[in-house]
């Protein structure tokens, strides 16, 4: 075979390999493209689970899944397994809020605690008709915090100057790039102040205890699910098996229980780009969006 050949085939056999891959790569994606499917049937008595097992950075999806089984009048109960050390405070409310509309529909839902349900993790749990720990759950971390950091002298080392114009004295409180002045701790004691108190309220009224009782364990300590249950901040200790009998009994349903739970299925490109830029998205995160005032807990 001459040279010329030989360099003909390779490109066709070159050609073939790249349809193949492509070809491959194509299938793997209409596979992973169904994003939800449901582990159950659609008949019969049911209970709904639904995860919470992240930091809280946005709530559309968790109150997606309240509003579609709260609807659904074959689901009897709803079991909410939180995993996760709280985050931001808007979206801990509003997961709070629907948690909390759900019970008061009728239907009932059980939290179901995992290794950590902390701060946002606790105050989204308070809506519950019934809350169930482990006895060495991480929970409480009743508190506010706000962090970002301060890049002044940083800047200044590598000849970096910033120039900021604005139209009032706060515009630029929290800026990294000035100190916090007096006036601008004052704005925070009051801002951060505000938001501790509503935390405050939720736990006193959710829970039915006395606000001195509440402040007494609300200074961001993390306490055990077994202490939790002592101080009145949760119901009952068990796993997430108890919470799932739980949930049947007070939603009526005799016998062992159905359970539907959301699969959502990823495709191959987000598997991908999943593995290969995870550590860059916890970089993101750590420095655009831990700069808000949140209801999380200080992990080490």
């Amino acid at each position: 075979m001459s040279n010329t050949a030989k360099w003909v085939l390779g490109i066709v056999v070159g050609f073939l390999a790249l349809g193949t891959i492509l070809v491959f790569l194509v299938i793997l994606t209409i596979i992973g493209d169904r994003e939800y499917d449901e582990s159950t049937s659609t008949s019969g008595e049911k209970i709904a689970v639904i995860d919470l097992k992240e930091p809280i950075l946005s709530s559309e999806e968790t109150v997606r899944q309240f509003k579609k089984y709260r609807e659904n009048k074959s689901i009897k109960a709803i079991v909410f397994r939180v995993e996760s050390p709280g985050g931001g405070v808007a979206a801990s409310q509003e997961i709070y809020e629907e948690v909390r509309k759900t019970r008061e529909s009728g239907k009932p839902v059980v939290v179901s605690m995992g290794s950590v349900a902390a701060s946002g993790g606790y105050y989204v749990s308070c809506g519950a008709s019934r809350i169930v720990a482990n006895p060495g759950t991480l929970t409480g971390s009743i508190g506010v915090i706000f962090q970002y950091l301060h890049a002044e002298q940083l800047l200044e080392k590598i000849g970096v100057d910033a120039a900021t114009y604005k139209t009032g004295r706060f515009k630029d409180a929290g800026s990294p790039f000035r100190k916090p002045t007096e006036d601008d701790k004052r704005f925070f004691d009051q801002l951060l102040g505000d938001v501790y108190e509503q935390f405050v309220q939720v736990v006193a009224t959710e829970r039915k205890l006395d606000r001195k009782a509440v402040l007494k364990y609300a200074d961001g300590r993390v306490f055990t699910g077994r202490q939790a249950v002592e101080w009145g901040f949760v119901d009952t200790l068990g796993t997430y098996e108890d919470a799932v009998d739980i949930a049947a009994k007070l939603g009526g349903i005799e016998g062992k229980p159905k359970v539907v739970k959301e699969r959502k299925r990823t495709s191959f490109w987000e598997q991908f780009w999943t593995g290969a830029a995870g550590n860059l998205s916890g970089i993101r995160d750590e420095l655009f969006r831990r700069s808000v005032v949140e209801y999380r807990m200080t992990i080490p």
